[in-house]
């Protein structure tokens, strides 16, 4: 079977947020989708290992910011590739309340939504939600999976449904918290010592060399 024929399929790039008590947290998705317009309601799918999961469980309501092109790839980086459990992800992330909700403040749009009914598949929950807010916050062009994966060069966290382990290159460089693959015209071993990875932000020191066996 070949997992890339799913590529095909129509995905974006979103943070879902979340109130862990008294702050928020998030992690990013893929697979967000509107069920119907009236009521308005969307659905989306969260990995059991996610910790944003357990707090959708327990508060019983979402947010969705719709990640733009210029979104600065950290966001993605923090809220893909770092764990709520023990980061507060929203301390370096600019964001707002709406509808007693946080959602980031770069985002295209935002949804908040009240959890309705859930799913349980293998791996994941596919959370149902009821629409309560929503609203267009800025005029970047929506992100999609594709563009994240091609020019961004970003990879999928090992949660996400469009995980697929990537092939080693011959004598590449690999970040080794988010799998970034670094392409550049300068050699690595020439980049400056405070280079950080594009997508998490990690130090040049997390890169590791990849060889074909």
């Amino acid at each position: 079977m070949n997992k890339r024929a799913f590529w095909s399929l129509s995905y974006g790039i979103y943070l879902v947020s979340v109130w862990d008590n008294d702050r928020p947290t998030g992690c990013i998705a893929n697979s967000v989708m509107q069920i119907t317009s009236e009521p308005a309601t969307v659905a989306i799918s969260i990995n059991h290992d996610n910790y944003t999961n357990s707090c959708i469980k327990k508060s019983g309501r979402f947010a969705v910011s719709i990640l733009g092109e210029k979104c600065d790839p950290s966001v993605i980086g923090t809220f893909g590739f770092k764990s709520g459990r023990d980061t507060d992800k929203f301390t370096s992330v600019e964001h707002e309340i709406h509808d007693g909700m946080t959602v980031v403040s770069e985002c295209c749009a935002y949804i908040t939504c009240e959890v309705i009914d859930s799913m349980e598949t293998e791996t994941h929950t596919v959370f149902l939600g009821r629409v309560t807010d929503a609203d267009v916050i800025g005029n970047d062009t929506p992100m999609t999976y594709s563009y994240y994966h091609k020019v961004i060069k970003g990879k999928s966290p090992k949660n996400a449904p469009t995980y697929i382990a990537e092939e080693k290159n011959n004598n590449s460089y690999i970040c080794s918290v988010c799998g970034y693959v670094y392409d550049g015209e300068i050699p690595f071993e020439d980049l400056p010592s405070d280079y950080t990875c594009p997508v998490c932000g990690q130090p040049k020191s997390v890169f590791k060399k990849q060889t074909k066996e």
